[in-house]
This record gives C-alpha cells, structure tokens and sequence, in this order.
C-alpha cells in the first residue's frame, strides 16, 4: 500500500479549500445561470449580501454596465472589484447592522417600488443580506435592531430560529421587500448560505418571492456548499489524495461538531474528511477575538492531541468568520497547550490561534456558502 505523506498539510489543505471556494464564486455561478436558464436582459439589477458585488460582476459581463444596478454588501467586500462607476454601491455592517444597514434598506424599497409596469429586475441576493439591509417594523430603533442580532447571535441559535425572529421585525425581510416590486418580470439569483438551500432563508427571505408577486417570477439557487465541496473532492481524487467522507452535517454547536469530526477519525484511514454546514457557539457577555470556525479548529485541536498525522482547516467561505477578517484556522496534534481552555471559555480562539501562527486568513472571496472543515489523515 502506497503511504499518504505530504511535506505541507496546510498549504495543501488551503489550496484544496480554494477549489471549492472558486467553484462557487459570485461571479462564475452567475454567468453559469444566466445561460442555463436564458435570462433576458433585465431594465434593473440589485445585488444585496456579502457576494453581492462579485455576483452583479458577472450580470454587467453578460448585458451592460449601463444598467441601472445598485450593489449593497459589507464593508471591503468591493475592494478587488472593477465595477463600473455608474453603479450605487452601499457598504454595511455584518453581522450587527448599522446606520447603513437602514439606509441600505430605505433605498432598496425606493429602488423596487419605483420599477416601471412593463420592468424586469435582476434581484441577485447572497448571505449576510439579513444584517446588510435592514427597515424595521415601526417603533423599533437601530439600537433595538442591533441588539436584538447580538443577542441572537450570542444564544447559539440556528439560522432557522434567527432568521424567523429577524422576518418579524422587519418591513424587507420574508419576501416584503419583492411584495412591493410592480413589475411585469422578476428573476432572482440565489447563494444559498443555509440548511437546505432555502430561498425564503438565506437573507432571511429577502430574496422570497411570495404569491403576493404578481409578476412573472423565475427563483434559482446557483451555488451552495454541496457544489463547493464536490470540488474539494474532485480535486483530491484528481491528485490521488482519497475522499473517505463527505457531508453537511456541522449544522449544531461547535462542541458537538468538533466531537463529529473527531468521532469519525478513530482508527482513520488515510485521506481527507471533508464537512459542510454553519455551527453554532454560545458567547459570553463580552467575547474575545474569533468566529465559530476559529473556535471549531481549536476544538478540534484539543481532540488531536498526540496524533502526529492529523491536519485541520475550518474556514468561512466568505472569508471571514463573525466580526473578524480571519476566514478560521488550522489545527494539529501539536496546537493544543493547557492555556487554550481560558481562551475557549472566554469566546478567544482567534487569540490563541494568532499566538500560535495557526490562523487562516484569505480576505473576501466573492462567495458566502456557509463553512467548511477540511481533515487529512496521512499514514
């Protein structure tokens, strides 16, 4: 039997993770749908969420620059972007909305109530929309709104129980913006960040299309987690690197997960493990540095101790993970030391991991598809 060593795990696993992270770019699913499906050349485009410029990218390719278009994603997200200067671009805060956040909002109605009868709007929408854009339900503040979404977000609750909570207090979100659209045609592009690639979920709904639209609707999911890890697994085979597994299944706390992963290395062959999904954690009041997938690697550090053949990489593939421009981490056999549990505790992974040379950081990448963990067992 042939043995599987390699002279740098991480930069192997970083490379494979940028396979699956390209395969579902903004801008290449995009122009992929809009030949697939024959999509006419649309009188409005209106990208909202973290992929939102990489995604209007590849609509101004296909038709014209000179299409009204309006572009609302997260700060930095437009920096490597060549967009042409005609175009309103709206830069907001994620994952706790700002001021921007309801301006982003306010214009969106403007810019959908405001179509001609005979119009066809391009509505491309990607993760992160849910905090980038946001008009909340009347007597309810900016401070009410963000604190509402820190504390969601510190309870460890999925993206189904947050996004169901966000809709309720919202005047955009669960398909109230599109309600407003007078138009005769709608399209609507969709990166799905969530558990079953739901349209009514990712951005909390506000790319759903609901029989209040009287247009002529067409709704398509053109990337998801699915897609970016059948690459990742592509790719191995391709450099006869074996796949021994390949699931969604990181949609519970990063505890639980960890304990996954681990579970499934016990006496492991040889090859890469690879899992999909978004996690959860439970924040202290005051959390240090780091996002889930940071915290996840850790984790995972803590449960390879003493296996000198085991690599991790967890990474955002939006290239970033909670309020921090690290994507994840990377995790070993020799990465956990005893003051690690402190920096868990405290919601610090990012901390420990930076002192330690073990983050992952990439910047924007044009796409948001939840997270993904890569394992290569060698021996």
């Amino acid at each position: 039997m042939t043995r599987l060593t390699f002279d740098d795990p991480r930069a192997l696993l970083a490379d494979l993770w940028s396979v699956g992270v390209n395969a579902v770019r903004g801008d290449t699913c995009v122009a992929a749908a809009l030949d697939a499906h024959g999509v006419e050349t649309p009188d409005t485009i209106i990208a909202v969420g973290k992929a939102a410029g990489a995604m209007a990218q590849a609509a101004f390719d296909r038709f014209s620059a000179d299409i009204p278009s309006l572009i609302v994603t997260k700060y930095g997200h437009l920096d490597d972007l060549d967009l042409p200067a005609t175009a309103d671009l709206i830069e907001a805060a994620h994952p706790v909305p700002d001021e921007n956040s309801l301006h982003a909002g306010s214009t969106l109605i403007s810019w959908v109530e405001g179509m001609g009868h005979d119009s066809h709007l391009l509505f491309l929408v990607s993760g992160g929309a849910s905090a980038l854009a946001e008009v909340p339900t009347d007597g309810l503040s900016l401070d009410d709104v963000s604190s509402d979404n820190v504390r969601l977000l510190s309870e460890g609750l999925d993206i189904h129980a947050m996004n169901r909570h966000r809709i309720a207090r919202s005047q955009i979100k669960g398909g109230k913006l599109l309600n407003r659209f007078p138009g005769a045609k709608l399209t609507v592009l969709a990166m799905s960040d969530v558990e079953g690639d739901d349209v009514g979920i990712i951005g909390s709904g506000l790319g759903l299309v609901t029989e209040q639209v009287t247009a002529d609707a067409a709704v398509h999911v053109v990337a998801s987690n699915a897609i970016a890890r059948g690459a990742i697994a592509d790719a191995a085979a391709a450099r006869a690197i074996p796949v021994q597994r390949n699931d969604e299944a990181l949609y519970t706390d990063v505890t639980v997960a960890a304990q996954r992963i681990a579970d499934a290395l016990r006496d492991p062959a040889p090859g890469l493990y690879i899992s999909g999904g978004e996690p959860t954690v439970h924040l202290p009041d005051t959390p240090g540095r780091g996002g889930r997938n940071q915290a996840l690697a850790l984790l995972l550090a803590e449960r390879f101790k003493g296996m000198p053949a085991v690599t991790a990489l967890v990474a955002g593939t939006d290239g970033t993970d909670g309020p921090t421009p690290d994507a994840g981490g990377y995790a070993d056999g020799t990465l956990w030391q005893s003051e690690a549990a402190a920096h868990l505790e405290r919601a610090d992974a990012g901390t420990y991991l930076a002192d330690h040379g073990a983050l992952f950081t990439c910047g924007p990448t044009g796409t948001n598809v939840m997270d993904i963990a890569l394992v290569l067992v060698e021996g």
